[in-house]
């Protein structure tokens, strides 16, 4: 699919990040695009900021409040896709939605830990399965599964525990993976690519705290004090002396850094993501940590987990040790 010119794209978690910037490119490549997300108001930016631009005629954005963790929200969102864009049918699916938390077995809830899992990896599975009768009705079709550096080294440092995360982008990696010969004999006219971006420049700490809260305003509430607090403690620290405005400031820093010293912009990532589309390549790394990273841990699997690998690692790219 060279031209994404007329086509209608669907993607999910579209009001921030990568998900904003990919409805921007396309957009701006004559692309209908139809998004989801928990938050309209980020999905209300995200369109004024994609009709910024004067839009060719008929050129349909829509938005559509859906939590990718409930197959029934997705359902319903395809049905509104149909109705609204007046068609049965869609060229690309990017399942991009994703948050964080829940990184220890141990310290983090079980319902923290199931959050996270549940949109990273059901909310690729239950995006595919809803949108696939769409895509197979098109005459070219393309999905693009969000996975991350962590679908194949389950690390954002030696002292932070990242199980749920990772172990849905691991899901996420070989699901996508697997495709590539169930359609190629099923479906031979829909191809699949699997993204694993490094350090992106995007609002995923904030927006991880909101969603796992349940608050999406700007103000922390109890339940995420208390969630940050394990978080802390889950990686040796004692927090008995922290009070609940040292644990906002340091959450606060900590999303603030994550958004602002990542090597790769959000909107860079878009610009790979959509080439990669392009060129039909299955296998998108985005960024050059996510090179690099991915050429040690094939060279060196044994010492991938050591303390010396990531500090070495970490220093080679740039990384800011405590922003990961």
């Amino acid at each position: 699919m060279k031209d994404f010119a007329g086509r209608i794209a669907v993607i999910t978690g579209g009001g921030t990040g990568m998900g904003r910037e990919l409805a921007r490119q396309l957009v701006a490549e004559g692309c209908n695009v139809a998004m989801c997300d928990v938050s309209a108001a980020n999905m209300a930016e995200t369109r004024r900021l994609c009709e910024v631009e004067r839009l060719p005629q008929g050129l349909r954005i829509t938005t559509h409040v859906a939590d990718v963790a409930s197959e029934d929200d997705l359902k319903r969102f395809a049905g509104e896709v149909a109705e609204q864009h007046d068609t049965d049918k869609i060229h690309l699916l990017f399942n991009n939605a994703g948050i964080g938390g829940g990184g220890s077995m141990i310290a983090n809830s079980r319902e923290e830990w199931e959050r996270t899992f549940n949109i990273c990896w059901f909310g690729v599975y239950y995006g595919t399965r809803t949108f696939l009768p769409m895509l197979l009705k098109a005459d070219q079709g393309h999905i693009v599964n969000t996975s991350s550096i962590n679908g194949f080294w389950a690390s954002v440092g030696p002292m932070v525990p990242h199980t749920s995360y990772s172990a849905a982008k691991f899901a996420v990696k070989g699901f996508s993976e697997a495709l590539q010969t169930d359609l190629r004999l099923n479906a031979p006219h829909i191809k699949c690519s699997v993204v694993m971006p490094g350090h992106i420049g995007t609002s995923i700490v904030s927006n991880s705290r909101k969603i796992q809260s349940g608050n999406l305003s700007d103000t922390m509430n109890a339940t995420e004090i208390a969630q940050i607090r394990a978080r802390i403690a889950s990686m040796g620290f004692d927090v008995t002396r922290l009070s609940d405005d040292d644990v906002a400031r340091l959450a606060a820093a900590r999303a603030r850094s994550f958004l602002e010293d990542a090597p790769t912009s959000a909107a860079q990532a878009a610009t790979i993501i959509l080439d990669g589309v392009k060129a039909e390549r299955w296998r998108i790394l985005v960024g050059a940590d996510a090179e690099k990273i991915d050429r040690r841990v094939r060279e060196t699997p044994e010492q991938a987990y050591d303390v010396e690998f990531f500090q070495s690692f970490a220093k080679e790219v740039g990384w800011k040790l405590g922003t990961q």
